[in-house]
């Protein structure tokens, strides 16, 4: 079951029992009656005490004959805490990650279920059929979460296909078709397995691109530390020549990551720090070489031609190559990604994603929408700071902490 619909469903019997028991005691109140405290098992109820006498008992005689004033009060405070426990099971406690979900992808995907799922609660629960509002209310979350107007469209269209041919005929079901239609679209442009990224008798070449401040360079020196852990030798080519930081920046990860970097800061032409690199990861037998490229706009025509030549560059010093070319994009520009993607893609031959700051941002429903329009696989998303924060993209993982699905 979807987590929102759980947790609906558990605060509204929770709501049920504590009125059921606030009528209970305002009944008893009202017909004058005195809680007892329940007699034990096997013994008959304390007789009264009798008045108090001047003389004061002996020490034995309080030793052995307890009070029954005090008693009474221990029955009353008994009864009351009962009382209290009892209602404050029924209250629904508040909402935490369990510990195996700590970091997980349905923590860091919590903007973006929350923008889809918040409020559904209220419009599944208590209704038997689909009506007009309902379907209106979930159109307006997709768009929200820039899933994007036409794959908004026809996501619609298919549901209201399936309820008016009687295949889907109540609320719950109709999300559990929604949850299958989105898995369906992602997983219909994902490769069957992941690129094999290793090659016999040469590296394998990935160029990465994509604009300034989407999260380019740190995402090559994440992907560095994965193939790394793998136990592939990596080396990196700083190809982002006209921004010194950029040369910098991977150079730190290189160190960190004890990963070959070719190129340096104030080195000029990108093309010829490409070719360089493939020359150098060829001689040291590398796997992979992990090609960074210039930040740039894809208003930019003069740059996205340099980045056309460094292509045809790389090819020259190794015709097969490159194997990839991905381009990184910051999820938290909405539909601005599917137009960088769209204008990347004609320049050069895209062959995957990289989506970064999943984590923190509310629009995540436009992988949908590239994945429509472009056909474009997402190999990794980022979800976090941490160099495991890039992870490899699986479409029904994905989804199911998108809409809050969990096991029953």
């Amino acid at each position: 079951m979807f987590g929102f619909l759980r947790r609906k469903k558990r605060k509204n019997e929770a709501a049920e029992v504590h009125d059921e028991a606030s009528q209970d005691l305002t009944a008893a109140v009202e017909a004058g009656d005195e809680p007892s405290a329940p007699a034990e098992s096997g013994q008959s109820a304390p007789p009264a005490p009798e008045p108090a006498r001047e003389t004061a008992p002996s020490n034995r005689a309080v030793a052995d004959e307890p009070s029954a004033e005090p008693a009474s009060d221990d029955d009353r405070l008994r009864q009351e805490s009962v009382a209290q426990s009892a209602a404050s099971s029924t209250t629904p406690a508040v909402a935490t990650p369990k510990p195996e979900q700590s970091g997980s992808l349905f923590s860091r995907l919590a903007k973006t279920r929350s923008g889809l799922t918040e409020g559904l609660g209220d419009l599944f629960l208590g209704k038997k059929q689909i009506d007009d509002d309902l379907i209106e209310e979930l159109e307006t979350r997709l768009i929200m979460a820039d899933v994007g107007q036409a794959t908004t469209a026809a996501l619609i269209d298919e549901l209201t296909d399936e309820v008016s041919r009687k295949h889907v005929n109540d609320p719950e079901h109709l999300f559990e078709t929604l949850y299958r239609l989105m898995v369906e679209r992602l997983e219909a442009v994902q490769p069957t397995e992941p690129p094999a990224r290793r090659q016999s008798g040469r590296p394998h070449v990935m160029v990465v691109c994509g604009i300034n401040g989407g999260g380019k360079t740190t995402s090559i020196g994440k992907l560095a530390h994965r193939f790394k852990a793998e136990g592939r030798d990596v080396t990196l080519a700083a190809a982002d020549t006209f921004r010194a930081a950029a040369v910098e920046q991977l150079i730190s990860w290189g160190e960190r990551n004890d990963v070959r970097v070719i190129g340096e800061p104030g080195r000029g032409d990108p093309a010829s720090v490409a070719f360089d690199a493939v020359s150098s990861a060829k001689a040291r037998n590398s796997d992979l070489l992990i090609v960074d490229t210039a930040g740039r706009l894809h208003t930019q025509s003069g740059l996205m031609d340099e980045l056309g030549k460094l292509i045809r560059v790389i090819a020259k010093a190794e015709p097969e190559a490159p194997d990839e070319v991905l381009l990184v994009i910051d999820a938290s520009i909405g539909q601005n990604a599917l137009v960088q993607a769209r204008q990347f893609n004609q320049a050069v031959t895209l062959t995957g994603l990289i989506v970064t700051k999943l984590d923190g941002t509310a629009k995540g429903g436009i992988v949908f929408a590239i994945a429509d329009e472009l056909g474009l696989p997402i190999h990794f998303i980022g979800v976090g700071e941490k160099a495991e924060d890039l992870r490899p993209f699986e479409p029904r993982a994905f989804v199911d902490a998108l809409l809050d699905r969990q096991p029953d």
